[in-house]
């Protein structure tokens, strides 16, 4: 595979319609779902079985869970619930990231024209950007184009 195309998107201050109408206009193939649970009624539209059914009744884009690209909830709460620092989050999280060795975990077919999806509005403190930028750190291919 030449080259790897990236995209990160969160539904957080979305609406449905400009959630899937950003997927589809970006020309994403599947909904990468690195959520930690992705059952939360944060977003009706992004609970997993409604997200499965709206993005390929809607956009005709597939979508895959992977966990392994997501947090453990012990660094979610160090960070969320207990106020701990972006700089330790993304410490732990990188160290998780080695420690699941992804690169060779998730494959690369899977992620090229995909979104990586979790809630954060903008991936500054997001988990999304560290994973794309991880991936794009061992395999060296990847493009990262950040869906607002």
């Amino acid at each position: 595979m030449n080259s790897i195309q990236v995209y990160t998107i969160g539904f957080a201050k979305k609406s449905a319609r400009e959630f899937f109408t950003k997927l589809r206009d970006a020309g994403v193939k599947r909904v990468v779902d690195i959520r930690l649970n992705n059952t939360s009624q944060l977003a009706g539209f992004t609970k997993k079985d409604d997200l499965v059914f709206f993005l390929r009744e809607i956009a005709g884009i597939d979508y895959a869970h992977v966990p392994e690209l997501a947090p453990t909830q012990e660094i979610f709460d160090a960070f969320k619930k207990h106020k701990g620092s972006w700089e330790a989050f993304e410490d732990a999280f990188m160290e998780l990231m080695r420690a699941r060795r992804v690169e060779e975990v998730v494959p690369q077919d899977l992620v090229n024209e995909g979104c990586l999806l979790c809630s954060e509005p903008t991936p500054e403190h997001c988990h999304r950007r560290l994973a794309a930028e991880y991936l794009q750190g061992k395999w060296g291919n990847v493009r990262i184009e950040h869906i607002l």
